[in-house]
């Protein structure tokens, strides 16, 4: 049986598992001691564990230059199927001299284990403010994703990767189903229509009235927080999974929504990145995918709604997954209820709308978002959580 029987393709139609066989893992520990070894950061693991559970599919590896090149000019791999952001191993020049094309590469994680290999089979040269303006429209350092880029080495290594094992994750056991799983859950649960949400933020009332709109249209809501790598001043990993699990307990219907991580790192990469997440989504196998207001975004460098309008750019039949575009929402002082401006007659005096960065704030000041705003046992839990740091 394939891995998508009943469900959507994977992005390019295979669903790629690059997780060494023990065959292949008892060879690549005997040569571990001998290969040269190049050591990744988080993000760079990361998007090892992405590529080897299928979370990047079609990608079997970092990328070769001619890839590279268009989906950073074209968005598109050189295939010609969409692709949006590039997924590269940078190294200094030192390191890439040291290398030959050809010859395995032996990848430990930032503690300096043996996680993974790469088949060496391109190093090249790239261009870092060429990238910075076509991925992030910006070359400004103080962007988030534009920073990672000048701070990496100049240099990438491209070729197939195998990832020796895959951990347990280390703080969310239980909620790491990987692409392959979760297409089987949805199955077992008999859900066609799934909804995807990509959030790096505590669930507040806008996300939970967005997913249930969502919800009533489809059969299934796949809750994917991303808990890779995030800006030092975002809510930490382990206080977002306890608000969704609040959530999860009380306010969502158990058997249609389910609740996993995503182990992908941030690249605030704005409506490249939406369209990044979406495809990312189609691989765990969801059908559609909420695309919010400034999406991935950061900072002021993004227009509100211009990841919505990079999905109109592609053939719906290219990404293959549907976006489900919402304006932002906030509690409507005239109804009594969250809504948006399409379905609120309110003045803009009558709507409350608070951001994460005002929550933040109000938390810091030891005040409680209001209920309108954030569910009381969320809230609490948020509280709490900024007490301990």
């Amino acid at each position: 049986m394939s891995s998508h029987a009943n469900g959507i393709p994977p992005h390019g139609g295979t669903l790629i598992n690059r997780l060494a066989s023990d065959a292949e893992k008892k060879e690549f520990l005997a040569q571990g001691e001998r290969l040269p070894r190049v050591q990744l950061d988080d993000r760079a693991f990361s998007d090892l564990v992405m590529i080897a559970i299928g979370g990047f599919s079609p990608l079997t590896g970092f990328m070769e230059q001619n890839d590279y090149e268009t989906v950073v000019t074209e968005m598109h791999l050189a295939n010609g199927l969409a692709w949006s952001l590039p997924v590269t191993l940078s190294v200094s020049e030192d390191v890439a001299n040291s290398l030959k094309e050809g010859e395995w590469v032996r990848l430990d994680d930032s503690q300096g284990r043996f996680v993974g290999v790469l088949e060496l089979t391109q190093k090249y040269r790239y261009n870092k403010a060429h990238e910075a303006t076509n991925v992030y429209q910006t070359d400004d350092e103080k962007h988030p994703g534009v920073k990672v880029i000048y701070e990496k080495g100049d240099y990438n290594l491209a070729g197939p990767v195998w990832l020796l094992q895959r951990d347990p994750h280390p703080l969310f056991p239980k909620y790491q189903i990987d692409p392959a799983e979760s297409r089987q859950l949805f199955q077992e649960r008999g859900l066609k229509t799934i909804v995807g949400f990509q959030t790096r933020n505590p669930i507040h009332r806008a996300h939970e009235y967005i997913q249930k709109c969502a919800l009533e249209t489809v059969d299934g809501l796949f809750l994917h927080p991303l808990v890779g790598a995030t800006k030092s001043d975002d809510i930490p990993a382990d206080v977002r999974m306890r608000c969704y699990e609040i959530m999860m307990e009380r306010y969502f219907p158990q058997e249609r929504v389910i609740l996993a991580i995503n182990p992908s790192a941030m690249r605030y990469a704005g409506p490249r990145e939406a369209i990044f997440h979406a495809l990312i989504r189609k691989n765990y196998g969801c059908t559609h995918f909420i695309v919010g207001r400034d999406h991935a975004g950061v900072g002021d460098y993004y227009g509100t709604y211009d990841a919505q309008k990079l999905f109109d750019e592609f053939d719906p039949d290219e990404l293959g997954i549907i976006p489900m575009k919402f304006e932002h929402a906030f509690y409507c002082k005239r109804t009594g209820q969250m809504a948006t401006s399409k379905t609120s007659p309110s003045s803009p005096e009558e709507r409350l709308h608070l951001s994460g960065t005002k929550v933040r704030e109000m938390l810091r000041r030891g005040e409680l978002p209001p209920p309108e705003f954030s569910r009381p046992e969320v809230a609490q839990a948020l509280a709490n959580a900024m007490k301990q740091t």
